[in-house]
């Protein structure tokens, strides 16, 4: 392993702990999104180029924007008080670090990992980008009118509830 591929695990992980951790749903989407753009470093460092491309255009770039907006048009303003840490969470450290460290050596002993390491099929991601804009051009066509009516929709939704405020109060 290297040293770069250790910092961006770590970096992801601690991302994603963090998202868990916090009460501020902008500051989580923030670190989702930071989690996202790690989990694209890993690929890209995995020389899976399109996978990490993807993540970054789909993850990073479209859904964690989109949380992030619907959040800001729909969140009410106070965040709750209470603590994040519950009475049994030591008893949830330690059921969750016993069945990674199950799962972890299910995997490593198990007798379905190659023994050797194969040749990785050649996919360049120019090959995958003139197939998207040439066979498939409808397909991403309406992933990307239905990603922009999703947008609309929660920006309707939001302004709707905020009218019913307003009115409700003038009574």
């Amino acid at each position: 392993m290297t040293l770069a591929l250790i910092i961006t695990a770590l970096v992801t992980v601690l991302a994603a702990a963090t998202v868990m951790s916090l009460r501020n749903l902008v500051h989580c989407a923030l670190a989702m999104a930071v989690a996202f753009s790690g989990v694209a470093a890993l690929y890209l460092q995995l020389n899976a180029e399109f996978v990490g491309f993807a993540e970054i255009l789909v993850y990073v770039g479209a859904i964690a924007i989109l949380i992030v907006f619907a959040i800001l048009l729909t969140r009410s303003g106070e965040t709750p008080g209470k603590s994040v840490l519950t009475s049994g969470w030591l008893a949830g450290v330690a059921v969750s670090a016993m069945v990674f460290t199950l799962l972890g050596w299910a995997v490593l002993t198990s007798s379905a990992l190659p023994k050797e390491i194969s040749t990785a099929p050649a996919a360049p991601v120019k090959s995958i980008g003139d197939a998207l804009m040439s066979k498939f051009v409808l397909p991403l066509e309406i992933v990307g009118l239905v990603l922009t009516a999703a947008m609309i929709g929660a920006v309707i939704i939001a302004l709707k509830e905020d009218k019913k405020d307003n009115s409700g109060g003038q009574s």
